[in-house]
């Protein structure tokens, strides 16, 4: 402990944690290297990037064989079955765990970086950043248009491998870096007095670019067979959404208002970002027909399909034909949302308000970036 002590002294948190990275990588490349069908195959690859690799390709799963992974479009149960090393779309145990660590881990280093540019202590820059949450969900779906169109023999805007950089979770990734980059020429051109405030102008630009993508979005569901416009979806997600976020910061506000003066107005968007994901949700998986959708959706994160699966085997078959069987995931979202606001008390955001801040950016994402991406797919028939 005095030899890390000592450590953190002479070079500085920052400069260690940018060590550490450099050896995580090393070591990683030297497992690969040393060990590649157990390291890469059957845990980087199975786990990580093969997922994603079924994904751009629109494959239904993906085979690691000798001459390198193969897309599958059926017969992926019973390559299972046989033992083959597949890798399925979607979400598994092993990778939201390691997702989660990767995201602790980068936290950390972006504090680092904040704390050596001197910024983050204004809860404004908060609400820069949401637009960016946006991005993120619109930009995987133009992913998912780009499936669309490969499926009806149509060249898409953007094909593989670079489709691979807006696909979940890599563009979890691809988001964090523009966003980074953004926020960084937005201080340098504000202690240089060309902007007034870098947080505004970051946010502005990051709401440029969700424009500019929803745009696109409209052209395609407008001018294009594989896609269809559905504002139904968009309006009932946002207003349900609304109403129950507000609600539950009304209610807090009002009986128990101690839990909304850390957060304020940032406590009821991080409320809200992830009722936009519960609602978006259940909207998808039981509600799509009542909204004259013709679109069918399946839960790609293990949370919910067992939350839908335990729901199922619970809950009377009437009941679910009534009202279905995703609604406990929005319950979820909504109380666990609740209990997040309310541990950021006064007294922890004024002592670290800067790491505060930069929690509350990353649960509110973690939430609103998902939940668009589904209300947005649905909108326009992707």
């Amino acid at each position: 402990m005095e030899t890390l002590e000592r450590a953190v002294d002479e070079y500085g948190p920052g400069q260690l944690w940018v060590g550490s990275f450099v050896a995580v990588l090393l070591v990683a490349v030297g497992a690969v290297v040393a060990a590649p069908q157990i390291v890469w195959d059957r845990f980087l690859w199975q786990y990580f990037w093969g997922p994603v690799y079924a994904d751009a390709k629109s494959a239904s799963c993906a085979e690691m064989t000798a001459s390198g992974p193969q897309p599958l479009y059926d017969g992926c149960r019973a390559a299972i079955q046989e033992g083959r090393l597949i890798a399925e779309p979607g979400y598994t145990i092993v990778s939201e765990v390691g997702y989660m660590l990767i995201l602790v881990y980068m936290l950390v280093g972006v504090y680092f970086l904040l704390e050596r540019l001197d910024i983050a202590e204004d809860p404004e820059l908060y609400f820069a950043f949401v637009p960016f949450m946006l991005l993120g969900g619109a930009l995987r779906t133009v992913e998912d248009a780009t499936d669309r169109a490969v499926d009806a023999g149509v060249s898409p805007i953007v094909e593989y491998p670079l489709s691979s950089l807006i696909i979940s979770p890599v563009i979890y990734g691809t988001v964090f870096l523009l966003t980074l980059l953004v926020l960084v020429v937005c201080v340098d051109l504000e202690q240089r007095g060309v902007v007034d405030s870098y947080y505004r102008t970051t946010g502005a630009i990051g709401g440029a670019f969700v424009a500019v993508t929803l745009l696109y979005l409209t052209f395609v569901a407008l001018t294009r067979e594989y896609a269809t416009l559905y504002p139904s979806v968009l309006i009932t997600t946002v207003v349900l959404a609304s109403a129950l976020s507000y609600g539950l910061y009304w209610v807090f506000e009002t009986y128990r208002p101690a839990l909304n003066d850390g957060t304020g107005y940032i406590g009821l968007l991080v409320i809200w970002g992830h009722a936009i994901d519960g609602v978006a949700n259940v909207l998808l998986a039981d509600w799509l027909d009542v909204l004259n959708v013709p679109l069918t959706y399946y839960p790609k994160h293990p949370a919910n399909a067992f939350i839908i699966s335990a729901t199922e085997s619970l809950q009377p078959a009437s009941l679910s034909a009534a009202i279905g069987t995703s609604w406990p995931f929005l319950i979820v979202k909504l109380a666990v949302a609740s209990l997040v606001v309310s541990l950021f008390n006064q007294e922890f955001i004024d002592d670290s308000p800067r790491y505060a801040l930069l929690l509350l950016i990353a649960v509110t994402a973690v939430g609103l970036g998902p939940g668009t991406r589904d209300m947005l797919r649905a909108t326009f028939g992707i």
